[in-house]
């Protein structure tokens, strides 16, 4: 299983949802609360059972984050062209995307995974300034791949009438797969009207 299409499972994602978190507001507000879910995942070993609190706040904010803000007016923003450029990576399979933008993405997960590595060793020894200098680095490295999928983005806006109606901040546009077309099938568009 595609391990990107898992964590969109994981979470849920609808085209709402998608469209909700492309707001800039959406993006740049879970990215800066990461210094916070670093603490409350800490928080046990400084307040034990207590810190169950702060991660539940934490996991609770995760899930509705992307669901808070009203989707943008606009896509000029580097955080709502990441999050376009998340969703044309993530439906890679139906309209493919530069080799070079599938690598780029591999290699930040990659390094994002390998990162968690010294993470989970500060966890286990207890080594505070371990594991919050690791974590930062799983942050950069995530701040690395959404500007790859900003570039991803600019360079298949236009591929795609669903993926140029998101351009335009048109968020009724959604990809609709024929799913008995086998892996090759081709995206289509579904407008909804608007109310």
């Amino acid at each position: 299983m595609d391990l990107f299409k898992g964590a969109e499972r994981l979470m849920a994602m609808s085209d709402q949802s998608w469209a909700r978190h492309a707001n800039p507001l959406s993006a740049w507000s879970r990215l800066l609360s990461a210094p916070l879910f670093f603490l409350a995942l800490w928080s046990p070993f400084w307040i034990g059972w207590w810190g169950a609190g702060p991660i539940a706040a934490m996991a609770v904010w995760t899930i509705a984050n992307p669901r808070l803000f009203s989707p943008p007016s606009h896509t000029r923003s580097w955080a709502t062209q990441g999050v376009l450029g998340e969703r044309a990576f993530l439906n890679r399979t139906n309209v493919p995307i530069p080799e070079h933008h599938r690598r780029a993405a591999l290699l930040t997960t990659g390094l994002s995974a390998t990162f968690l590595v010294p993470v989970l060793a500060g966890f286990v020894l207890r080594d505070f300034w371990l594991a919050l200098t690791a974590w930062h680095a799983v942050v950069l490295s995530k701040v690395w791949f959404v500007d790859r999928m900003v570039w991803l983005w600019r360079d298949v806006y236009a591929t795609h009438p669903v993926y140029r109606a998101w351009n335009d901040a048109d968020w009724t546009a959604s990809l609709k797969v024929e799913l008995n077309d086998g892996p090759q099938a081709t995206a289509g568009i579904e407008n909804h009207d608007r109310t």
